[in-house]
């Protein structure tokens, strides 16, 4: 007997650590709703504060749609209004201390998950299998079920403990994304750097997007023009 659609649904995870950088997860998830993808979002108790610090909204549980939007819709550079927000109907949001969240299990239906940005405190949770939260315990429930998990740290510079943590998590068969834009794409705006690292992010699990103008060879073409822009 076929299934329900409902009952078909496999989200991206996103989790959202306390690391400055919620511009990178803004963009991923406007970029994932783009694609028409599922998203299943975790946003850490730490990340709120740096949510509040680095845009002015604060992310409320009873509230988290209202709240979602109004981020989604900030630009990179502060503007409130820079983005048109996406449909949010296949958005489910789990409050960070629900241990008996959906994601915390390894029969519950997911694609995979991103953590942006990951701070070395989830790092190093995620690492040694602490599970603290519900982010860490669905990052660890990712890679034991082999699942993609992107890990975008954000941290400089990287002391030696952290750095044995990463090596951890690759070897454990994440990937380690720092968040490190790169400038041959012709970034003219911050919002274009901030997208570069989300697009990478989105580039090793698989999802297509246009976030940036990928390389193709040929030298120069960063000082150009993007196409429509002249």
């Amino acid at each position: 007997m076929e299934q329900p659609e409902k009952s078909r649904r496999r989200p991206w995870i996103v989790g959202v650590s306390g690391a400055s950088g919620t511009p990178y997860a803004a963009s991923v998830l406007r970029a994932l709703l783009a694609a028409g993808e599922s998203v299943d979002l975790v946003v850490s108790r730490a990340s709120r504060l740096t949510l509040l610090d680095e845009t002015g909204i604060s992310f409320r549980d009873a509230h988290w749609r209202d709240d979602l939007a109004r981020w989604l819709a900030r630009g990179a550079d502060g503007s409130p209004e820079a983005f048109a927000p996406p449909p949010l109907d296949d958005v489910r949001y789990w409050a960070a201390g629900d241990l008996a969240a959906g994601p915390s299990s390894g029969s519950y239906p997911a694609r995979g998950m991103i953590v942006v940005p990951a701070s070395t405190a989830c790092v190093a949770g995620v690492a040694l299998g602490l599970s603290k939260d519900l982010l860490q315990r669905t990052a660890s429930v990712t890679l034991k079920e082999g699942r993609p998990l992107v890990v975008a740290v954000r941290e400089t510079p990287l002391a030696g403990q952290t750095l044995r943590h990463l090596v951890a998590l690759d070897e454990a068969g994440a990937v380690v994304l720092p968040a490190s834009p790169a400038f041959y794409a012709g970034a003219r705006h911050i919002q274009d750097l901030v997208d570069f690292v989300a697009g990478r992010a989105l580039d090793a699990v698989g999802v297509p997007h246009r976030l940036y103008r990928r390389w193709d060879g040929e030298l120069g073409a960063a000082a150009r023009p993007a196409p429509g822009t002249a």
